[in-house]
């Protein structure tokens, strides 16, 4: 029972923290609303139109702002006060709810009109996305940082459990327009969190001049490091075509396992559930490396690869917890390495880049993931994203592989020089250590 007590002490220690369980708390309200709005809006373009395509370029039209402004985000973020930053943020996304229920209280609401104001949230989120995940980082202890990033997944993915169940629900009992609305008041909930949080206890980085050149810097920086780079470059991939839930589930739901509505809000559920568990076993984790961020990048190809040849509604959703699981210890390993990895004065600018290829990469992927799925069926555009993770994670062993063999050979050669030098009397040497060379491209 004693260890049982410390290992639960262990994994939630970030909790003890003031700012954090404030932050925690108000977030993990809003985070549940957020599904409201992101399950009856799929559920409303696929009602009015029941089209894959359709709901490709919902995506493309709710993250598009991402891939657009996301660079410029990041640098806003490294310039500015976060906490304050994030309060505008929440309020612009609150007011975006409020006017995508109006929306569906219509009898017949425009689709265009829908996919404007789906891109108005996507503005509030390429702003909030690297704010957010940045401003972790300054309200715990530096020894706290893995287990805060691991715990604030977890977050996420605990609201995608509840999130996705509720909304379907509440489409069915209360219609879409009441489902937003319900959403939009969640809202109050982190922006009075964020509002309670003492500013002058957090872990602030130096304040960022303007100047020019300072997206291009960051860039550069991403680039020039492998440990930032090779699991960026992975997420590009993956998030192009393996993360298209929000495409491919409704129509594999539906369509392939036969089912409806509660089908796939049931579905996302259980895969979220599985995301859970990784996130809270990923808590625990001290020692993050690329290899670990490439093994789980196989194990989520593997799992969606099973998914895609699931004969029936109950194997599907057992597939669907273990995809879960796959999918976030892949997205908790590789945040919490850029984020432990990159220098504090990059950061919002290094993790605006994350979100760029991870969530700005859907205006592309989504289309394709959509038309696939229309042409060829669900079950298709699944395997597609299989494919994609497991080319990913192949790529990422092999370049943490000669990222290894780079070190050793540096190390030994270091070693070797120091003791020829000592066998030739020429004293004491000092071998500065060699600087990590990128690893090969893409």
């Amino acid at each position: 029972m004693t260890r049982l007590r410390l290992g639960a002490a262990d994994t939630f220690r970030s909790l003890q923290v003031r700012n954090f369980r404030l932050f925690f708390t108000g977030q993990g309200i809003s985070q549940i609303g957020s599904w409201l709005t992101l399950i009856a809006q799929t559920l409303l373009v696929l009602e009015l139109t029941d089209s894959g395509l359709a709901l490709g370029l919902l995506a493309a039209a709710q993250f598009g702002p991402v891939l657009l402004f996301g660079a410029w985000a990041g640098l806003i973020a490294d310039r500015s006060d976060k906490r304050r930053l994030l309060i505008r943020v929440q309020t612009m996304a609150m007011a975006q709810t409020f006017t995508m229920g109006a929306l569906a209280f219509m009898d017949e609401p425009p689709l265009v009109a829908i996919y404007l104001v789906a891109a108005w949230g996507g503005l509030a989120t390429a702003f909030d996305n690297p704010a957010r995940r940045s401003f972790v980082v300054e309200m715990v202890p530096a020894d706290h940082v893995t287990n805060a990033v691991s715990l604030n997944s977890a977050l996420m993915t605990g609201a995608r459990v509840v999130g996705p169940a509720l909304g379907g629900f509440l489409v069915a009992a209360v219609g879409h327009g009441w489902t937003f609305w319900i959403d939009g008041v969640s809202y109050l909930a982190v922006i009075a969190g964020l509002r309670a949080i003492d500013p002058t206890t957090l872990r602030k980085p130096p304040a960022q001049p303007r100047g020019k050149g300072q997206i291009r810097a960051g860039l550069r920086y991403a680039w020039s490091v492998p440990d930032l780079r090779v699991p960026l470059l992975m997420m590009a991939v993956i998030g192009t075509l393996s993360f298209n839930h929000q495409t491919v589930l409704p129509l594999f739901a539906t369509r392939s396992l036969g089912g409806g509505d509660l089908t796939f809000s049931f579905l996302m559920s259980v895969v979220s559930v599985g995301s859970l568990v990784g996130a809270l076993i990923a808590a625990r984790r001290t020692d993050l490396q690329v290899h670990l961020v490439s093994v789980a990048a196989i194990a989520f190809g593997v799992t969606m690869a099973l998914l895609a040849v699931a004969p029936n509604q109950p194997v599907a959703f057992l597939v669907g917890a273990s995809m879960g699981f796959a999918s976030i210890t892949f997205m908790t390993t590789s945040t919490a390495i850029v984020q432990l990895r990159a220098e504090p004065s990059m950061r919002g600018r290094v993790l605006a880049l994350q979100a760029i290829v991870f969530l700005g990469s859907t205006p592309i992927g989504g289309p394709i993931v959509g038309a696939v799925a229309e042409e060829l069926g669900a079950r298709y555009a699944v395997g597609l994203g299989a494919l994609a993770a497991l080319a990913a994670g192949g790529w990422g062993l092999l370049s943490a592989r000669r990222s290894r063999t780079v070190a050793t050979t540096d190390a030994v050669t270091a070693e070797a020089l120091a003791d020829a030098a000592a066998d030739q009397g020429d004293g004491p040497v000092v071998v500065r250590p060699a600087v990590p060379q990128p690893t090969a491209g893409r």
